[in-house]
């Protein structure tokens, strides 16, 4: 599994950066998935506003194993599993 949405937050451009970085992203979608470092600067404080901002804009917050498809897929360039044309 490859994340799609870079937070940017390793470059600690500030808060607010990071926070209009992740909810305006162009690959935003469902099923992405976003990455975060364990030792941002700004994550721990931005992060409840980029949880409800999500939320604002319909994304429900799901654990990765209910993205992970299991049966009749494949893996594109990005990483990304996407259903077998024909599959259900």
């Amino acid at each position: 599994m490859q994340w799609d949405v870079d937070s940017l937050d390793w470059k600690e451009l500030g808060a607010e950066a990071e926070l209009n970085q992740v909810l305006n992203h162009k690959h935003l979608g469902n099923g992405s998935i976003i990455l975060f470092h364990n030792d941002a600067k700004y994550t721990p404080q931005v992060l409840d506003s980029i949880l409800k901002g999500l939320k604002e804009k319909g994304f429900e917050i799901v654990p990765i194993s209910e993205l992970i498809l299991r049966e009749d897929f494949e893996m594109d360039h990005e990483g990304r599993q996407k259903l077998k044309s024909g599959a259900a």
